[in-house]
């Protein structure tokens, strides 16, 4: 298990949410399963259940994101996971270029359970929609609280505006998945 405290980008502030963090809870040929705890929760903004099914612009309110760019290489995938249970999943050819919709065999699973101060989303990914490699990966989320405060979580961000995409951000790892 990998544990990730993620960090606002100090030009986003959040407006309550104290601490975000990020797990790769287990790895294993079949499935991917991420959890990410939210604490401070009292105006934050969960999107309402939605059934699931791929959308875009999922990262208009609060979502989780996971990045993977097999080791080596420029090319990298997106994944978005909402609590409304809708995802996306992109691939990108290099930084920001190249956008095409990627391929999933099924669907994930996310669940969010919100308890009186902090949250967990919980994702089940399945292993054959992602890279077959050893990835550099990136962990983040966007936030969203009342008013329309949106504030941006990653393991590190690039000095400039947030922006998930950036090199600085793929600072975990992922292992290639066993084989059976």
């Amino acid at each position: 298990m990998q544990t990730h405290e993620l960090i606002a980008h100090p030009a986003h502030p959040p407006l309550a949410v104290t601490r975000v963090e990020a797990r790769i809870l287990t790895s294993d040929s079949e499935w991917l399963r991420l959890r990410w705890r939210i604490e401070g929760i009292g105006k934050l903004i969960v999107p309402p259940f939605a059934g699931r099914g791929r959308a875009d612009e999922l990262w208009r309110t609060t979502c989780f994101e996971l990045f993977l760019r097999p080791e080596g290489g420029t090319a990298y995938c997106e994944i978005n996971l909402s609590p409304s249970e809708r995802w996306a999943a992109y691939d990108f050819t290099s930084y920001r270029e190249g956008m095409s919709e990627r391929p999933f065999p099924r669907e994930p699973d996310c669940t969010m359970r919100l308890g009186s101060a902090m949250a967990i989303f919980d994702a089940t990914v399945p292993r054959a929609g992602l890279p077959h490699a050893e990835c550099a990966a990136g962990l983040s989320a966007v936030i969203e609280e009342q008013g329309g405060v949106k504030s941006y979580w990653a393991i590190v961000h690039p000095e400039r505006g947030p922006d998930f995409h950036d090199d600085s951000c793929f600072a975990a790892r992922l292992a290639a998945p066993a084989t059976v």
